[in-house]
């Protein structure tokens, strides 16, 4: 195990931002040692008393509410960046600049514009591991089926249908917050359509055109923020508090031709009632069809050529150490034990740690590059045209 320990800052207290801040201090706790000490060494918010208790719970040393305190500290080697999109740019470029590797939340930014900019930071700083966070990439049953897409055990795919539901803006009272601000396609879709169409794209292979896009905001106006939020979950103001205009999207549509000829159709909300996080995936072949979703993640459900005669269809299958991840990435590794969404955030942290430190004998699977980011947020760039040109079809190289 190499000695020197790398030293580790998460950007962001909130939802996403403790989430971080757990998978560092839980990434040596996977799959096999080797891995470099981690020191856990600040979090910042710009509201501090988030970061002070976020460091208090996770084992962080400090807590700043200013990130420039962590681009100037020369002791701090990975940086995580869970803040706002709009933000993300300005905070990566100059966290590149003082030298330090960066693993930024999806989408990689707020703008097509800025999102190119931090793509750019990879040629700049090639010595550096710049990363965006597409933890799904990561779950055992989404990785299984992407395993059955490349083996060809579905046959050839016809058609991915994918669904990413939530209800944390069902609320019309909900506050404004910087997830309703932006134009339009930077709402649900680049939210979480940007991890459905990460997912489909591990999956099939590359999207190459959209079209018959919708894009649909349902609820126009959120009352003004009385103070600090932190994951707009069980917030609520009061009826008659002051209101602002909401910029962008609640729900999203739209169609896709993959490269290889296989169709896709997704669909997403953050307006959905009753389902607080629901993604789930569909892969329809000519020799079989798998699907997995997000509230049954320690499964996957398949219906293949395998079956006794008479006794065909969908079966379940348990997450087991068959599946990608799973053996090493659990203490308790065998069929029926189960997974979570949080563990992808770990497995997220023990790649990047994994190529920071330039191993690679055994190694997980490389996390997202910047300019693998920048093409997710150019295909919703896509949709988003379409949506407003009537659904045309848009073509993605």
């Amino acid at each position: 195990m190499t000695a020197a320990p790398l030293s580790v800052a998460v950007i962001g207290a909130g939802m996403a931002g403790t989430t971080h801040a757990n998978a560092w201090r839980q990434a040596g706790t996977v799959y096999d040692l080797g891995l470099p000490p981690v020191r856990l060494a600040t979090i910042a918010d710009m509201h501090l008393p988030f970061a002070e208790d976020a460091a208090a719970r996770y084992g962080y040393e400090k807590a700043v509410g200013d990130w420039r305190e962590v681009a100037a500290d020369d002791s701090v080697d990975i940086v995580s960046i869970v803040v706002g999109n709009a933000l993300h740019r300005e905070i990566a470029e100059a966290m590149a600049a003082a030298g330090k590797h960066v693993l930024c939340e999806k989408p990689l930014a707020g703008t097509l514009e800025d999102a190119e900019a931090m793509a750019a930071l990879e040629q700049e700083h090639p010595d550096l591991v710049l990363a965006t966070g597409y933890t799904f990439r990561r779950n055992a049953g989404v990785a299984m089926l992407a395993k059955l897409a490349a083996e060809g055990s579905l046959g050839q795919i016809a058609h991915l249908d994918g669904r990413y539901f939530a209800d944390y803006g069902a609320d019309e009272n909900v506050p404004m917050a910087w997830r309703y601000k932006g134009p339009m396609g930077s709402g649900a879709l680049g939210d979480v359509g940007s991890h459905l169409v990460d997912s489909a794209e591990l999956i099939l292979g590359p999207v190459v055109e959209v079209s018959g896009a919708q894009l649909v905001q349902t609820i126009a106006e959120r009352p003004v923020a009385g103070g600090a939020v932190a994951g707009g979950r069980g917030v609520t103001a009061a009826a008659d508090a002051p209101k602002e205009a909401v910029e962008n999207d609640d729900v999203a549509t739209f169609t896709a031709r993959f490269a290889s000829g296989a169709a896709g159709t997704f669909s997403v909300s953050r307006v959905a009632h009753g389902l607080p996080n629901y993604k789930a995936l569909t892969v329809l072949g000519t020799g079989g069809t798998a699907s997995w979703s997000l509230d049954r993640t320690g499964e996957i459900q398949i219906a293949d050529g395998s079956s006794p005669q008479g006794l065909g269809g969908m079966r379940q299958v348990l997450v087991n150490p068959e599946f990608p991840y799973f053996a090493g990435g659990s203490s308790m590794a065998f069929g029926g034990v189960g997974l979570n969404q949080i563990e992808q955030f770990t497995y997220q942290a023990h790649a990047f740690l994994q190529q920071v430190a330039g191993i690679t004998e055994g190694a997980l699977p490389p996390c997202a590059t910047f300019a693998e980011g920048h093409r997710q947020m150019r295909v919703l760039d896509a949709v988003a045209r379409s949506a407003g040109d009537g659904g045309r079809a848009i073509s993605i190289d």
